[in-house]
């Protein structure tokens, strides 16, 4: 049985949720969609199903498979001659973050000019989104960016090789189709790295400064159902159940970091474009250590933490505090993400790049405690 539900974005919501894929483009207008996904989703059966769907339904469409699994702006440069040639009327966006992000992207050019530059939001960018856009309907195939309900994008601009965030309430998806259906196989290794990606959007967003209550209890709900659910999710790839709560994690987390981020996801948009490691296995591997250098300022809500990850409450706030950055680094270890930079790619040698980059990204500027170019220099060496 499908849940409609907006917080804000709409969200269909259960096993078997893509079948209405072809009413719900209709209720929004909408009857020649481009599809929006990569080479790997095609490749795993899932624009397939998409393909059958649609086909069932009565509806024709063009596909743009080429995202990178980075998106970068040519993809959505070339996104967008697709829907032209096309004569597209709405976007489905299929897949995990890179594929989301290309597409609003794409939605994004369809009213407005080039580049996307113009558009960070480091610089102020929101204020150029202002034209109408075309609906876009966002398919999550992974449990982990929760971008099918963000007002964002991250896209690697052409402009000096920078991931920038795009963000407008206007790139909201016109709907969320959750199936965790989709998700259903996805291999370990994606299965830990996407999923540990939502932890730490709530974690991050809970900890983050300034004042957000709604936001607050999300993310630390939401980064209970990661704990208790992403270990039987990578074990066992066919269980639903675990899939399905780690669909809602990863919603929540999104949701949730409307509140904002922290020096993780700044290192984790530098430490991707410079040596190619997965957005979600960054931030799995540098957490750790960004909890223990916020640990002083937040030591309260790291508690907090602790307890919703299973740690008995009433201990000391110091020693739950220290619990919490304990059992991160154990449900890390629980299902396989590598301990060491160094072990996905990066070299010593790049690390005051990954530093300088992650400290134009804007993310670090809401951390509880105030970041310095030289703290996260420091912090990734701590992770090398």
């Amino acid at each position: 049985m499908t849940s409609d539900m907006s917080f804000p974005t709409r969200i269909a919501f259960g096993p078997g949720a893509l079948a209405e894929l072809p009413e719900r483009l209709r209720a929004l207008g909408a009857e020649a969609p481009l599809v929006v996904t990569d080479p790997g989703v095609v490749a795993a059966g899932l624009y397939a199903r998409v393909q059958q769907a649609l086909a069932k339904g009565g509806l024709s469409h063009a596909l743009f498979s080429e995202v990178h699994p980075n998106p970068i702006e040519q993809d959505c440069l070339r996104g967008l001659e697709a829907y032209r040639r096309a004569g597209a009327d709405s976007i489905v966006a299929l897949g995990g973050g890179s594929a989301m992000d290309a597409a609003k992207g794409i939605r994004l050019l369809t009213s407005h000019e080039p580049p996307l530059s113009r558009y960070d939001d480091t610089t102020g960018g929101e204020r150029f989104v202002t034209e109408p856009m075309p609906p876009l309907v966002a398919i999550p195939t992974t449990a982990g960016t929760g971008s099918e309900v963000g007002r964002s994008a991250v896209v690697t601009l052409a402009e000096g090789g920078r991931k920038a965030v795009l963000f407008s309430p206007r790139l909201i998806p016109s709907l969320a189709l959750c199936d965790p259906e989709l998700t259903l196989g996805l291999p370990p290794g994606p299965t830990a790295a996407t999923g540990m990606d939502a932890f730490v959007h709530c974690l991050e967003a809970y900890c983050a400064k300034g004042f957000h209550p709604l936001a607050d209890a999300i993310a630390i709900d939401g980064l209970g159902r990661a704990t208790r659910n992403l270990p039987t999710a990578v074990r066992d790839g066919k269980n639903l159940a675990a899939r399905s709560e780690m669909m809602v994690s990863a919603i929540m987390g999104a949701v949730a970091f409307q509140k904002g981020l922290g020096a993780c996801h700044s290192l984790a948009h530098a430490l991707t474009p410079i040596c190619g490691v997965h957005h979600g296995l960054a931030n799995a591997i540098v957490v750790p250590h960004v909890v223990q250098f916020n640990l002083p300022v937040v030591e309260e809500r790291l508690g907090r933490v602790a307890v919703a990850m299973g740690e008995r409450d009433g201990a000391p706030p110091a020693q739950l505090a220290r619990a919490a950055v304990a059992r991160i680094r154990a449900l890390a270890r629980e299902i396989g993400i590598p301990e060491r930079l160094r072990e996905v790619g990066l070299r010593e040698e790049q690390i005051p790049e990954v530093a300088h980059k992650a400290f134009l990204d804007g993310c670090h500027q809401l951390n509880p405690r105030p970041t310095t170019e030289q703290d996260l220099e420091a912090l990734c060496r701590a992770a090398y």
